[in-house]
């Protein structure tokens, strides 16, 4: 069965316009031809004209829309698909299944091969949606999550709730990244993959929210807490650049959260990731990142620069912004933002302790060679420091000492 999704946009409702520190969307930014890498990722993007973006840029392939779009979907419906399952790259399951004739399980219309709806009424606890793409006649394909690429996905077998990454073919270095990370729990584990003629279909489990949206609402994090979630990010990224993984568009948004708690983070997706050929090669070419997290030397023309590097600028970014609840570098004109991140100034708060202020600067160093690298940020004072020791130091200031009456005159 082989399996390609067609997108028709519909007229669009009322707009929701975000304020700049809201959406920190991704840009490409003179994009060529990695050497390093196999082949790049492509999402699927709609003309720029149909989305309005926030003040940051105009392009679609991040998936920041301001404007919820609703798409109507076609499924066609073939011969020949492979279905992969999730697990290591050495013996990843791979099971090739067959349409059979034309007479197909799925309920509802069916015009020369293609359904155009999907009867699930008799399913319970599911609700028809307004459009939708059923895969290899078990995966309902609906809207796109809240803020993100993926989208909401149900399988009508088992009625549980997935969300898919829908990725244009090829995507081998989409697929090895992953697979090269399988296993790690600060990584979106994959579940699933529906290889089509033309596109590739990842399935994750659905998260509990993202970290943006969660620092948004707290407006900043205390250090503890902040500290505790920093210690997961960078995690991933060091086990990422051991695999010889450059996530290159690292934000917010990227960490989602595992539990309902919200303590337990992972990584969203690796859509923007690069495989290096040599994991102790990291020059890039390709450029591409958030204007928000972007690095000083993505910045420069007709240069390559460390890719690694560059991700370790990004945390920056992120635990500035978590611990102060706005952005490093902010400006509503894209040369202007660029200007400030390229002459790497910005101010810190005094309200933070003394290491998380270093720790800060050992990341947003703008010489790439100065910059603390992936292994030695847990080496640093502040991602060291116990936290079961503050607790208690804070509590010994709240009690009252021990006072002898009987000696007193």
């Amino acid at each position: 069965m082989d399996s390609t999704l067609e997108t028709t946009p519909a007229a669009s409702p009322s707009t929701n316009v975000f304020k700049p520190d809201d959406i920190v969307p991704s840009l490409r930014l003179n994009a060529t031809t990695n050497s390093n890498t196999t082949s790049s990722n492509n999402v699927n993007s709609s003309n720029n004209s149909q989305f309005k973006k926030c003040i940051h840029h105009r392009m679609s392939h991040c998936g920041r829309t301001a404007v919820v779009q609703t798409q109507q979907r076609v499924v066609r419906v073939g011969n020949g698909s492979a279905v992969i399952t999730g697990g290591n790259s050495s013996n990843s399951n791979v099971a090739t299944s067959a349409a059979g004739n034309s007479s197909s399980s799925v309920a509802g219309q069916q015009n020369g091969g293609i359904s155009t709806q999907v009867g699930i009424q008799s399913q319970p606890g599911l609700v028809q949606p307004v459009s939708a793409a059923l895969l290899a006649d078990r995966y309902l394909l609906l809207d796109l999550v809240d803020g993100s690429s993926l989208y909401k996905c149900i399988d009508v077998r088992s009625h549980e709730e997935l969300v898919c990454k829908v990725a244009n073919n090829p995507c081998t270095n989409l697929l090895t990244a992953h697979f090269r990370l399988d296993g790690n729990s600060y990584v979106n584990p994959l579940r699933k993959v529906i290889q089509g003629q033309n596109q590739t279909y990842l399935f994750f489990s659905p998260s509990e929210g993202d970290l943006h949206s969660y620092v948004r609402v707290r407006k900043r994090l205390r250090e503890p807490e902040a500290r505790r979630l920093f210690r997961q990010m960078c995690e991933v990224v060091k086990c990422c650049h051991e695999q010889g993984i450059v996530l290159r568009d690292l934000k917010l948004r990227k960490f989602v959260f595992a539990d309902t708690e919200k303590t337990h983070l992972r990584l969203e997706s690796l859509e923007d990731a690069v495989v290096l050929d040599n994991p102790a090669e990291d020059l890039l070419q390709d450029k591409r990142g958030c204007p928000a997290y972007v690095s000083p030397e993505i910045l420069k023309a007709n240069t390559t620069y460390s890719g690694k590097a560059a991700d370790m600028w990004s945390l920056g970014v992120i635990l500035y912004t978590m611990l102060i609840g706005r952005y490093p570098f902010n400006d509503s004109e894209h040369a202007s933002l660029f200007a400030k991140i390229s002459r790497g100034q910005f101010v810190i708060p005094e309200c933070l302790t003394s290491k998380a202020r270093c720790i800060i600067r050992s990341l947003l160093r703008r010489d790439p060679d100065e910059r603390i690298t992936s292994e030695d940020v847990f080496l640093h004072p502040w991602m060291t420091r116990d936290e079961n020791n503050d607790f208690l130091k804070s509590s010994s200031d709240q009690c009252v000492p021990d006072l002898n009456f009987d000696n007193a005159s």
